[in-house]
């Protein structure tokens, strides 16, 4: 997964078929028309060299 930075916008562009369904998947519980729009809260802390993953809590 490709991810950009532009000042307060962050893009993300899937590199594979599998990557893009987990882009849409992602998409679908963060922003639901009929409902409020979700948030990504980071949990823990990610650190280059030391972390595998950054890991986000889904709310409201």
């Amino acid at each position: 997964m490709k991810i950009e930075f532009n000042h307060d916008l962050v893009e993300f562009t899937p590199e594979s078929k599998d990557e893009a369904a987990a882009l849409q998947k992602l998409w679908d519980v963060v922003l639901d028309c009929n409902r409020q729009n979700l948030k990504l809260v980071p949990v823990g802390e990610f650190q280059l060299g030391k972390s595998t993953l950054a890991r986000f809590h889904v709310e409201e």
